[in-house]
Parts: C-alpha cells; structure tokens; sequence
C-alpha cells in the first residue's frame, strides 16, 4: 500500500472531517431535538467497534431506536426498534454525521471497510475476512452502499444474514483490491448519489447492480485461485 497515498489519504480524512462538522452543525441540532422528540433520552448511541489491526474503539451516531434497543447484538432487528424520526435519520444518513468525530480522531476514515461489531468478528473477520482489518475502517465505501441500498429494506436478521451480509462482507474485500484516490472520490460520489436518490424515493440501481457485480467477480476471482 503507497505511503503516500495513505498520508494523503489521513490528510484528506482529517480535512473533510473538520469541515463536515462544522458545515453539519445545524443538522446536529436537528437531529439532537428530534431524536428527543420522538423518543426521550440519549441522543448519541455509542458502540464498541473493531477497526484497523483489530483495534477496538468506541464508534458514534445519532440515536435511531428506542431505548433498550440499541444494544441488542443482531445484525439486523425489527423494525419496530426504529422510532419514526430515527428512519429519517437513517434515510437521509444523518445518523452517520457523528463518526465524523471518528475520522477526526483517527479511528476510521471517509472511506473504507465498515467496522465489525465486537461480538461478530468471528463472521465479519473471520477466515479470508480478516483481510478487511488491514485497512482503516470507513464511513462509506462498497459495503456501506450496498447495505445502504438493499440491506435497510430487508427485514429481520436470519433474511439479513442469508441474504445481505455475503455480498456485503465480500464488497469490503473488494475495497482491498480497488483502493485507491480516485476509487475514494468515486466512493464519495456514489455515496452522495445515493442519498439523494433515497431522498427521491429512488433506488440507484446502476450502482446497486455494479456493487453486485464487483463482489460476484470477486468471489468467482477468489474460487478459482
């Protein structure tokens, strides 16, 4: 992996991070009333996470279930642990805006693996997957797209499991293999493209349909090796 490429990489991670925050502040407060609004208590939902070199760190977001329900560890849930106004947190991703506290501090970067819960890692890094601790873990990248796109709308864990985590556990591989400046601005293109399109009550299904192709490739790639 290029030095220079990852020197540049934290520079630009730093960069948007502070502008981000401050770009965002009204968004915070937003979001900080409506999460008390809709569902009375914390506004931050904090989690222990795995990143680079399997270092665990605690990752931030705005608050999107109801109390007591945050904390369950399954890869996907009921939806009816969502109060309303966390599914227009989710939709528009304004409930990622606090990992940008992360980014700042060097635990994740703008773009990147998304990081393992603690009590998965024997799925998402186990075997071939461990591959993806090599790299800094990301707000946005294949993964997260993809999840963005078809993960949320699949609902309870065993369907989620069959049919998202696969594809998504291979696209973080894939990230391996692309990365890269240019494959990071297009990341952050998608991702914009992405929201918007959610917002439109759309599905970008060029990206969705690229997203499937890069891991069907890559999981054919790594069978044949």
């Amino acid at each position: 992996m290029h030095t220079t490429y990852l020197f540049v990489k934290r520079l630009f991670d730093a960069g948007c991070a502070l502008l981000g925050l401050a770009v965002s502040a009204p968004l915070w407060l937003i979001a900080a009333a409506g999460i008390e609004l809709s569902d009375p208590g914390p506004v931050f939902y904090m989690a222990n996470r795995v990143g680079k070199d399997n270092r665990t760190f605690r990752m931030f977001k705005f608050r999107s279930m109801r109390q007591g329900k945050a904390n369950e560890a399954v890869f996907r849930g009921d939806e009816d642990r969502i109060f309303p106004f966390g599914h227009f947190l989710r939709e528009t991703k304004i409930d990622e805006l606090p990992q940008l506290l992360n980014i700042l501090k060097g635990d994740m970067s703008i773009v990147g693996p998304r990081p393992a819960a603690v009590d998965q890692m024997a799925v998402t890094r186990g075997g071939r997957y461990a591959a993806a601790g090599r790299v800094q873990a990301g707000l946005t990248g294949p993964s997260a797209l993809y999840d963005y796109i078809y993960g949320d709308s699949v609902e309870g864990a065993a369907d989620y499991e069959t049919l998202v985590l696969p594809t998504r556990l291979e696209l973080d591989l894939v990230y391996l293999d692309k990365m890269g400046a240019l494959f990071d601005l297009k990341m952050i293109a998608w991702t914009v493209a992405c929201i918007l399109a959610a917002v439109a009550g759309r599905r970008p299904e060029k990206i969705f349909n690229t997203l499937v192709q890069w891991a069907q490739e890559h999981r054919k790639g790594e069978t044949e090796t």
